[in-house]
């Protein structure tokens, strides 16, 4: 009971920040697309909405429980299509470089929870 319960409260808290992720990207779009050209992100203008968009349905659906399994999945997604190319440290120097490389190790490690926990959830279905 408590190992559901500790996994409930883990699922939720983990999409709640990436729905609150998306709803912000979402708010600031303009800024956002405005970042994505100036790195280099090749079509922002439909990318940047898109990408946003999967995040923020992503964290909903794992949050709510709606679809945790799919939730997980588009946070995964979105953070492997991303974080190489807005986190790209090995063409930087001096602090931005540092900066950019805590960004893509940050999001290597949150891509690797939602892949456990879509493993997981994936894992409780069989049971």
């Amino acid at each position: 009971m408590l190992k559901r319960l500790l996994f409930v409260l883990a699922r939720v808290l983990f999409g709640a920040k990436f729905a609150r992720d998306g709803y912000d990207n979402l708010s600031n779009i303009d800024d956002m697309i405005g970042y994505a050209e100036s790195v280099g992100l090749p079509f922002p203008n439909v990318l940047v909405p898109a990408a946003s968009l999967l995040l923020f349905v992503g964290g909903v659906l794992l949050a709510l429980g709606l679809a945790p399994l799919l939730g997980a999945a588009a946070i995964a997604a979105f953070l492997l299509g991303v974080t190489p190319q807005m986190h790209d440290f090995w063409n930087m120097s001096g602090d931005e470089r540092d900066e950019e490389f805590d960004a893509f190790v940050r999001n290597a490690s949150f891509f690797g929870a939602a892949v456990a926990f879509a493993a997981a959830i994936r894992e409780r279905r069989k049971h």
